[in-house]
């Protein structure tokens, strides 16, 4: 998918539609505490909480890929995740690992947390977003093996619905050693530590 580019167009768009809501629930957007509500939620989406469909992937790789003999796995654990549910356009948040076994390749550090956010930010589902993460790394680097575990809680679950405020959902995407070795996805495992602790 290519990046979507930014017009004022899109930011007026988004606020005749805000406007229209807020009228449809039986709001005055014209009152005092509403008058820029739709400025900001125009701003918010396009450039912060749906940002990702505006950037460019290997612009945000920015050649971050280095030649490097090393074998064993490399896992960057609890990576906070922050994205919108396409069904009903809640929040859901919590925390990402990824992992992956180098064949000859690393990538920066912080490029991973940004891959993350890349795909986070525009209307998700969990199950989607963790497949796209995993399939963008075994793009970028061809390694052994990628591991991704996303755990979530989702307030369209939370605030409407069930209304059960302790759900979390666990989505996994395991590709090559991860997903036709036991052994190295146990590792995988055991180095993520089930450590997430959302509302205990």
């Amino acid at each position: 998918m290519w990046p979507m580019k930014k017009s004022r167009r899109n930011y007026r768009r988004i606020e005749k539609s805000v406007r229209a809501i807020l009228e449809a629930v039986g709001e005055d957007p014209d009152r005092q505490g509403l008058q820029k509500t739709p400025e900001r939620i125009a701003r918010m989406f396009l450039d912060e909480v749906l940002v990702g469909y505006q950037q460019d992937l290997e612009e945000i790789v920015n050649n971050a890929i280095f030649d490097i003999e090393y074998d064993q796995m490399v896992v960057v654990k609890d990576i906070d995740v922050y994205s919108m549910c396409e069904h009903h356009m809640l929040p859901f948040f919590g925390v990402a690992h990824v992992a992956y076994i180098p064949k000859g390749k690393i990538i920066g550090l912080s490029k991973i947390p940004r891959i993350v956010d890349h795909f986070a930010r525009r209307l998700q589902v969990q199950e989607r977003l963790t497949v796209q993460i995993a399939t963008a790394l075994q793009e970028l680097l061809q390694p052994r093996g990628v591991a991704v575990v996303i755990e979530a809680i989702h307030l369209c679950s939370v605030m409407r619905g069930v209304r059960k405020p302790r759900n979390k959902m666990v989505t996994s995407e395991v590709l090559g050693l991860f997903r036709s070795d036991l052994r190295t996805r146990e590792e995988f495992m055991a180095h993520i530590g089930r450590s997430f602790h959302l509302n205990d």
